[in-house]
């Protein structure tokens, strides 16, 4: 059986039209790169760009709860802040500098700088913020004010 050599993604680019999807999802999610998808990469390409973690948001009848993926990210590394009601992540994945670059095969993940910043509602206790970072995980948490949680009234029939 015949092995093909080792081709990078983007020198086999214009050879697959399956692989113009994942590219497309790239440009919307990058839009200061999207001359990358005219111009073929070069083996001295270095996935150091930014990216945006995954977020879920979720709110439940005391609090409001973020989660971020933030895989292969140390606590020192990441910051969350909330002013004026905007909640920001800032935060920094780091290439492991000890490993040789030209082992490397494939690069899939990225690194870098990232910032996330979401308008949060007024009716949350800012002062209150709690954060977890467990299994890659981070989980913010903002409860609400006791003015803010709903309340239930009896109505009398007369």
């Amino acid at each position: 059986m015949r092995q093909e050599p080792f081709t990078t993604p983007s020198r086999d680019f214009n050879l697959d039209p399956v692989r113009v999807f994942p590219d497309l999802d790239r440009m919307f999610e990058e839009p200061l790169t999207m001359r990358r998808m005219m111009f073929p990469l070069d083996e001295n390409y270095w996935p150091m760009r930014p990216w945006t973690p995954a977020c879920d948001i979720f709110e439940t009848e005391k609090k409001l709860v973020l989660k971020f993926e933030l895989p292969g990210v140390s606590t020192e590394d990441v910051k969350v802040t909330i002013d004026h009601n905007v909640l920001t992540l800032r935060g920094q994945r780091r290439f492991e500098e000890e490993s040789n670059r030209d082992n490397y095969r494939r690069i899939e993940r990225h690194y870098g700088a990232f910032v996330r910043s979401f308008n949060v509602p007024t009716y949350l206790d800012a002062t209150k913020i709690n954060a977890e970072f467990k299994y890659g995980v981070l989980t913010v948490t903002l409860p609400k004010r006791e003015e803010a949680k709903t309340k239930q009234i009896d109505v009398k029939i007369n």
